[in-house]
């Protein structure tokens, strides 16, 4: 792993306008990408689902159409790009921490970069001195 800061990314076409399979069919075509031509992206997954129905088995349940990435800090808009680049103007859902927010465009997609960086921040902040974020 690199000495840099990263920062956990999960993010998928959004559910509320398009179906499971679209969702999916996306993820599966972005995944492998990633993974070799994103150089923003330490490490890329699909998303797991911490709160699988009963009776599923550990560890293996996935949300659908959702992937979840490890970005270098530096590298966040490099990721941005490359996101932005393949989303086209298609909406998705982009988590960082408990934020979530819904880019219809690579201009929204950017808001990402100073939510992370002020999310981070937030988070080195010893407890008791909370800082607006």
């Amino acid at each position: 792993m690199s000495a840099t800061e990263t920062v956990v990314i999960t993010f998928g076409l959004d559910e509320t306008e398009f179906e499971d399979e679209e969702r999916l069919r996306f993820a599966k075509k972005l995944l492998p990408l990633m993974r070799k031509e994103c150089d923003a992206v330490e490490r890329v997954e699909r998303a797991e689902d911490l709160n699988p129905e009963a009776g599923s088995k550990p560890g293996i349940a996935t949300l659908i159409g959702l992937l979840t990435a490890e970005v270098g800090l530096d590298s966040i808009k490099e990721f941005i790009g490359f996101l932005g680049d393949r989303m086209g103007d298609q909406p998705m859902t982009v988590t960082v921490g408990e934020v979530t927010i819904t880019a219809r465009s690579r201009h929204e997609l950017e808001q990402l970069e100073p939510m992370a960086l002020r999310l981070l921040d937030a988070q080195r902040q010893p407890q008791g001195e909370a800082k607006n974020v």
